[in-house]
């Protein structure tokens, strides 16, 4: 069998502004992934998901961090954050930036790849989240199954990682792409403002 080296990449829409009333209101605190954690010791999804190389670990950072709080990450070398894991070869993640953008490259849980969702919140923080495990329940729990997971505990559900913009990063021309459904590619362009003057300045200039 041959290993094909064609990659398939689609686009992914960037929610803006969600309003999902009562997200991330309940924090994850270190004791409760903790013990979150030992009760999934023998389960290679909740390893998979939220074990240190992931991403979406509470511990990716060094130390305990709410994935559900926003994170500057554009501030930090990913060479040095993350130099004990790529050391060992443990993680698949990679932010820079360029003259034009800033960029995040990061390998989804396959377990949540299919429901991923990238969100621009009040021009300030973009969100990258998915459900890997769906709710429980049945007629006689109707209000229970219908409810968002991400209001309640929502790593038993679910997976999120909310990055705090930088201040000339341009929140309404974020893109994001899957790359043979698992790497996601986060593009966040970055706000030119001699471009922008000279275009506004142009769009003035009656002819």
């Amino acid at each position: 069998m041959t290993t094909t080296t064609t990659t398939s990449r689609k686009q992914l829409e960037v929610v803006r502004d969600d309003q999902t009333p009562q997200k991330w209101c309940v924090l994850l605190r270190e004791d409760v992934f903790r013990r979150f954690m030992a009760q999934g010791s023998t389960n290679p999804t909740v390893q998979k998901v939220f074990g240190g190389a992931s991403f979406f670990s509470p511990l990716l950072f060094g130390k305990f961090f709410d994935p559900s709080d926003a994170f500057p990450l554009w501030e930090f070398e990913s060479d040095i954050l993350l130099s004990g894991l790529r050391s060992s070869g443990q993680t698949c993640t990679d932010w820079f930036q360029t003259d034009q953008d800033y960029v995040l490259k990061v390998e989804l849980p396959e377990e949540g790849k299919n429901n991923v969702q990238v969100s621009a919140e009040n021009g300030k923080v973009v969100e990258i989240s998915g459900q890997w495990k769906q709710q429980q329940g049945g007629e006689s729990n109707s209000l229970k199954s219908t409810k968002d997971w991400r209001s309640g505990n929502w790593w038993e559900h679910g997976y999120v990682r909310r990055l705090e913009l930088p201040q000339d990063a341009d929140s309404k021309r974020i893109e994001a792409s899957l790359a043979n459904d698992l790497l996601l590619e986060l593009k966040v362009h970055k706000i030119n403002k001699p471009l922008d003057s000279n275009a506004n300045a142009k769009d003035k200039d009656p002819m």
